[in-house]
């Protein structure tokens, strides 16, 4: 069985051109580090956030040098250790940042999304200082907007595919219930070892990101939107041909954010 989202309802004033520059970045970025070939893994290590090189333990001096430890944090935000770990995390920014940058302001959410991100990266990396593995990934700016969101429009509807092998609904599920599951999950993956997944990342974002939010939303744009959601909402069951794999499927490498 498979839960996972589709789309929103929310609708926005302006277009998000900040949220649709972000994805286009890192599409354009994956597509880079796809013509690298066999240097794909030295150009991850070089711009990946490796907590040693970043907070200066001399066992990371042998590592590729770019760019400065601490310009690593943005660079590995914009990177990604596959198609599924990009599809999913440009699915998330596609469906819940167009609300929150429209309830801040182009300006502020590039301040906003920036912040969340180092926050991400920071949770993981202050965890083991010396360790030589390379975090990537947009998805702790990205739950830092999950967070945001959640406080924003806690009852909009996310509308949702559930799925048992061949077989799926499309549901309507309030934003509070889609949220809550995906930060219940990374706090249930948390004690695992050997995932590849930086879920400390995951949390850290997804708490700056609600810390964050009442000081950067736009004066008249209020907490916990009255929006009511028509929650489980059931269309007509459909085919599938294919299995949709759930984002947070493991896998080995370096620390997929």
């Amino acid at each position: 069985m498979f839960f996972f989202p589709l789309s929103d309802d929310n609708p926005t004033n302006q277009k998000p051109w900040l949220s649709y520059a972000i994805l286009a970045l890192c599409v354009l970025i994956f597509g880079w580090q796809l013509s690298l070939g066999a240097a794909q893994q030295e150009a991850i290590i070089a711009f990946g956030m490796v907590p040693a090189r970043l907070f200066g333990f001399e066992q990371a001096y042998d590592l590729p040098y770019v760019i400065p430890g601490w310009m690593t944090i943005a660079s590995s935000m914009f990177m990604h250790g596959g198609f599924m770990h990009l599809a999913g995390n440009m699915l998330y920014l596609w469906i819940f940042s167009d609300n929150v940058e429209d309830s801040i302001g182009r300006v502020k959410f590039f301040v906003f999304y920036a912040l969340c991100g180092i926050a991400a990266a920071l949770a993981q990396a202050l965890v083991d200082v010396q360790s030589l593995t390379p975090m990537i990934g947009a998805s702790g700016a990205i739950a830092g907007v999950l967070g945001g969101y959640l406080l924003l429009h806690p009852r909009a509807n996310v509308r949702c595919i559930l799925g048992f092998f061949i077989f799926f609904k499309v549901i309507n599920v309030p934003a509070f219930l889609v949220l809550g599951f995906w930060i219940g999950l990374q706090f249930l993956n948390l004690g695992q070892t050997g995932s590849g997944v930086a879920y400390l990342a995951h949390i850290g974002g997804f708490i700056a990101g609600m810390a964050l939010i009442p000081f950067f939303k736009k004066p008249h744009i209020k907490l916990f939107g009255a929006r009511q959601s028509e929650t489980f909402e059931m269309s007509p069951t459909r085919r599938v041909s294919a299995h949709i794999p759930s984002i947070t499927s493991r896998r080995k490498g370096p620390w997929d954010e």
